[in-house]
């Protein structure tokens, strides 16, 4: 499956239980309503209204 860069509209739990805030840039996978989405590690289950696809400006990429 390909990955891609997101950036969170809205704060999002991972399932480490770290709490992300909007602006974060995730790695995202997966297509439809639901994507998987990682912060250096930290699987983040994310919805279609909680980011937006693409790395924001300016914006460095979470490994």
């Amino acid at each position: 499956m390909i990955r891609r860069l997101g950036t969170l509209l809205v704060t999002v739990s991972g399932l480490s239980g770290t709490t992300y805030p909007p602006g974060t840039t995730v790695s995202i996978s997966g297509m439809g309503s639901a994507v998987d989405g990682f912060v250096n590690g930290d699987w983040l289950p994310l919805a279609w209204w909680e980011f937006s696809e693409g790395r924001a400006e300016g914006a460095v990429p979470e490994a």
